[in-house]
């Protein structure tokens, strides 16, 4: 009687690959989502920006905004800068209506570390959950 080996090390990896992916596009779409539920609203315009890119061939996505603002209200801007660095004293400016402020600055909303922060534990068991649920 003879023993027949058979390797299945291609399906598996590719196997792996999928599941991977699944998950990449499940979470970064979560986490897009929850970022945008937890930005403030005047225009709209950034809570509509915040989208994700996977690249597949690296396995990582990457969640973000292209719009400044995005980052303006993730770290805040003047004294209220989050990590203090910002510009002290206060200045003016003229909105798009042509009419002049005075401000400290911006005081961070932090909605995709507040999404990330939210959602870790249930993106870990959806990796988890995915990667299991392979065989």
């Amino acid at each position: 009687m003879g023993v027949k080996f058979e390797d299945f090390r291609v399906k598996c990896k590719n196997a792996m690959g999928d599941a991977a992916i699944a998950f990449l596009y499940e979470a970064s779409g979560e986490l897009s989502a929850q970022t945008a539920r937890n930005s403030r609203v005047k225009t709209g315009q950034t809570k509509g920006s915040w989208d994700y890119v996977v690249d597949e061939g690296e396995l990582q996505a990457t969640v973000g905004s292209p719009l400044q603002n995005a980052i303006w209200e993730e770290f805040g801007t003047g004294e209220y800068a989050l990590e203090g660095n910002g510009r002290k004293g206060g200045w003016f400016y003229v909105d798009e209506k042509g009419n002049g402020h005075f401000t400290h600055g911006k005081k961070p909303n932090r909605a995709l570390f507040n999404a990330y922060t939210t959602l870790k534990p249930s993106i870990i068991a959806a990796a988890e959950s995915k990667l299991k649920g392979m065989g």
